[in-house]
């Protein structure tokens, strides 16, 4: 059965948490932004996510699209891409990233879809066709539920889930589609799955996950891992967690066991939109920089 053919919402909880990585210098579409900086830097600067900290200080390459977008006063464009997860992470962050607070959220995820199948749907090709020449200051990944499988490489050859040559087309899959979204000027996250239901599929999930968040160490992207905070006190699936504001018990996985509510991509995702705001609201001071008479 196709575990991500069907995305299904009602509640759920988490944060988004995970290892962070700063672009470097030379990633496509990217420049290093001098003198213009925001003479006040905040003092928690180093507790910030790196691309935040990195913004304030001047100390990592500003995107050029997003100065661009900041400075004609257009919609931050965020991108979500994936499968079913990526359409519930794209219903998460459009409830929180608001045409009126200047963002606009849009959905290019395909459910049934992911880098293990390519002989149904190229993700590469497929991304790009839908961006075309556009351009976009942030996008989100989220692929997973259906690569659990073993795939064809591209030279014809057989590789056994999770096998080396498994894990050398996928990456050099992933590895394209990260270069095809930075070369639309557009910093890059990738989205985590949460625990499974069924320790088999779980135990498989868990492996890709790590594999993925690996990938985008290598790839310094930014990988928000959803796992710790909507699960249990031992690390396992729950179907109920306490809410983290009231407390109430509170039903937070679908009936599937895979997908979450509605609520709980809007908790999942809360804390990927607010540091996509925080980035924003950092790179503002560069693209917007104080009078230089401001301080006297």
């Amino acid at each position: 059965m196709d575990r991500s053919a069907v995305l299904l919402l009602g509640v759920s909880v988490g944060v988004v948490i995970g290892f962070s990585f700063l672009g470097s210098s030379g990633s496509a579409g990217s420049t290093i932004i001098g003198g213009s900086c925001s003479p006040t830097i905040h003092k928690d600067v180093t507790l910030r996510a790196p691309e935040v900290s990195g913004a304030q200080q001047c100390a990592a390459p500003a995107q050029r699209q997003l100065i661009s977008t900041l400075r004609a006063h257009r919609p931050v464009r965020v991108a979500v891409f994936g499968d079913s997860y990526g359409d519930g992470i794209w219903s998460g962050l459009q409830r929180q990233l608001k045409p009126a607070d200047g963002y606009e959220v849009i959905k290019y995820s395909q459910p049934a879809s992911g880098f293990t199948r390519y002989r149904t749907l190229n993700l590469e090709a497929h991304a790009a066709e839908q961006l075309g020449d556009e351009k976009i200051d942030v996008a989100v990944i989220s692929f997973g539920a259906n690569d659990v499988q073993g795939i064809i490489t591209d030279e014809g050859k057989h590789a056994p889930l999770m096998g080396d040559r498994w894990k050398a087309q996928i990456g050099k899959r992933i590895e394209r589609y990260v270069t095809l979204l930075r070369k639309h000027d557009a910093l890059v996250y990738w989205v985590g799955l949460p625990p499974m239901r069924d320790p088999a599929f779980e135990a498989q999930v868990s492996a890709i996950n790590a594999f993925y968040a690996a990938e985008m160490a290598r790839l310094e992207v930014p990988f928000l891992d959803s796992r710790p905070v909507v699960s249990d006190a031992r690390g396992a699936y729950a179907a109920y967690l306490p809410d983290p504001k009231t407390g109430e018990r509170t039903l937070v996985r679908a009936g599937d066991g895979i997908h979450m509510s509605m609520t709980g991509y809007i908790w999942i995702t809360r804390s990927l939109a607010g540091r996509i705001r925080d980035y924003v609201d950092a790179t503002r001071t560069i693209a917007e920089p104080a009078p230089k008479d401001a301080g006297k």
